[in-house]
């Protein structure tokens, strides 16, 4: 069992992780090309170029062999954390299809925190349709404590909405509604 002070050094050491922009670094979407993300994340990471691409793991028949596999959540899409040279540099590697503006950094990077914590507790993420609307959440108890999110109400549970909004995607996740608080 995990104490109280083994929960607070992981939520600090998650906290450190988590990437984030400033003033000098800001949010880039890059559209890669077909099956390129993980290549061009390579690329970036050998450059030392922040950048985040969430992961997830499935598993694939190949034949009658079982594999685990990790694919990219958002299929197409990395999130480069630089400079606009560095955007640059990455859409010379030939992998990148496109950069997309985001415009509203605030966003974008509160998209990404609660994105990046979540990851880390490895749910089971199902994809789910962009909504523009919804009640906006924070949970406030059990390992997703602080993850923020749109509340989905469906016939069967609950779950909580991940939005990407720049990408027009979404995931969702199960939690329990009398864990979370609506955010003001």
């Amino acid at each position: 069992m995990r104490t109280p002070e083994t929960k607070l050094k992981e939520s600090d050491e998650l906290e450190a992780r988590v990437l984030r922009a400033d003033g000098v670094l800001r949010w880039h979407v890059l559209h890669t090309l077909s099956r390129q993300e993980k290549s061009l994340s390579e690329d970036l990471t050998a450059r030392g170029i922040q950048h985040y691409l969430p992961l997830v793991r499935q598993s694939r028949f190949y034949g009658r062999r079982k594999a685990k596999v990790e694919l990219p959540l958002f299929s197409g899409y990395l999130f480069l954390l630089g400079s606009m040279d560095q955007a640059y540099f990455a859409d010379r590697t030939g992998r990148v299809a496109r950069i997309i503006p985001v415009f509203n950094q605030e966003q974008m990077d509160w998209e990404l925190r609660n994105l990046q914590i979540a990851m880390f507790h490895e749910p089971e993420l199902v994809p789910y349709p962009y909504l523009k609307t919804g009640l906006r959440v924070e949970v406030r108890g059990g390992p997703f404590r602080g993850v923020q999110g749109v509340i989905e109400n469906r016939a069967r549970d609950s779950r909580l909405v991940l939005q990407i909004t720049t990408l027009g995607k979404a995931v969702s996740l199960e939690i329990d509604m009398s864990l979370v608080q609506p955010v003001d």
